[in-house]
């Protein structure tokens, strides 16, 4: 079989996109993807050499710049999400940095919104201000904030929807309205949501990032990022970026994250059904203080959710009563789940925000967030869900 034109691609469902899109075979006619382990590439001649280089002529020059194996990921996740271009990254935050450094200057003003992961709250708010960019906080769930944020310097938006660990659902549609009447860029980190739950380009992000860490690889294998856009913007801004500073994701993780890909929408599937289960029992259990779930009426942001997402997500958030005392004692009680700090994995996984992932953070910042000592954030895997239930029954009955 020939390898496939991009008029056949985009043809194809989100189904076989998931499993062949982008898919270069070699000359061997190989079924699974090659994986390219090399740092460098030979030339025919020298005039080949500078033809290369200038970009005259078809080809990769060095790893660092392109692979075939991560050129691989790069089509195929652009493709899901229905972007130009895709660039992959070491690691998401990689590529949250670098969808921000490649376009911004000193005396550019940004607009973000205040619940972020704690590597994104660091970014936006300790190191942006460092090379003297601006940046206004809001929160991001009032419209009124944001619009009172927007000046005529503001040159990008950034937000997390839904957000770590309280899981805010932000409007993209009316953020993205307000950021072009100034012409700012709209960046969004889609990793809660993942391409398949919210069509975040659909709804006016100019950039959307990934942590392809998370559900892409979902089996807790490697690191990985991804930043997708316009072919102008990675052409001309986030291509000089990455060449020269060097967060490039290696062939063999590339190839790890294409097998991801294949089985994306059958895990994140299965995991919304279990998130979903869950979500309904922590609401029905009294010893529960708070649930927060994007598809549980009780959410706050309950009728934003049915409109932007198709599923509620793999992720629940809870809080009990009696901080960290009470928090610590569940986890240590837990038997099924694992405690850890990452997310969208097929097992299980749970942490404790406030000594976890937002650690760095005041007690009153938190506090803020909604980040109480009491909170835990659940990513439900692909066990049954009965076990799952059962093991966090006994937790709290115990």
């Amino acid at each position: 079989m020939a390898n496939t034109s991009s008029g056949q691609e985009q043809k194809w469902r989100r189904a076989t996109r998931l499993v062949r899109g982008g898919t270069e075979r070699s000359s061997h006619g190989e079924t699974s993807e090659a994986i390219f382990l090399t740092s460098g590439y030979v030339y025919d001649g020298p005039a080949e050499a500078e033809a290369r280089f200038k970009g005259d002529a078809p080809g990769f020059v060095y790893s660092r710049f392109g692979n075939p194996t991560v050129a691989m990921f790069e089509r195929r996740l652009a493709l899901l999400e229905g972007a130009e271009a895709c660039k992959a990254t070491s690691t998401g935050m990689a590529a949250v940095f670098a969808s921000l450094m490649a376009q911004l200057r000193a005396g550019d003003h940004v607009v973000s919104s205040r619940a972020l992961f704690g590597s994104c709250l660091y970014i936006v708010s300790d190191l942006l201000p460092r090379y003297g960019i601006e940046v206004t906080l809001v929160d991001g769930t009032d419209l009124a904030q944001w619009q009172a944020a927007f000046r005529p310097d503001t040159r990008c938006v950034f937000l997390e929807s839904p957000s770590n660990p309280t899981l805010e659902v932000i409007d993209l549609k009316a953020v993205s309205a307000l950021a072009k009447q100034c012409g700012a860029r709209l960046i969004v980190d889609n990793v809660f949501a993942t391409p398949l739950l919210q069509p975040a380009m659909d709804l006016g992000a100019d950039i959307v990032v990934y942590s392809a860490t998370k559900h892409i690889d979902g089996q807790g294998r490697c690191l990985g990022g991804a930043i997708l856009s316009s072919q102008a913007f990675v052409d001309d801004e986030l291509l000089p970026f990455l060449r020269h500073t060097g967060p490039s994701l290696s062939p063999f993780n590339a190839w790890v994250l294409l097998k991801g890909l294949e089985t994306l929408e059958l895990r994140v599937e299965r995991m919304c059904t279990n998130a979903l289960t869950i979500a309904n029992f922590f609401e029905a259990c009294g010893e529960v203080e708070n649930v927060l779930y994007p598809g549980l009426e009780s959410h706050p942001q309950f009728a934003l959710a049915q409109r932007q997402m198709s599923a509620g997500g793999t992720v629940v958030s809870f809080k009990l009563p009696g901080g960290k005392a009470a928090a610590f004692d569940f986890l240590d009680r837990l038997q099924l789940i694992d405690i850890s700090n990452n997310l969208g994995d097929a097992k299980s996984l749970i942490t404790h925000p406030a000594t976890t992932t937002h650690q760095r953070l005041e007690p009153a910042e938190r506090a803020a967030l909604g980040i109480s000592d009491g909170l835990l954030r659940l990513s439900v895997g692909l066990e049954d869900a009965e076990d799952i239930k059962d093991d966090l029954a006994q937790a709290l009955r115990r």
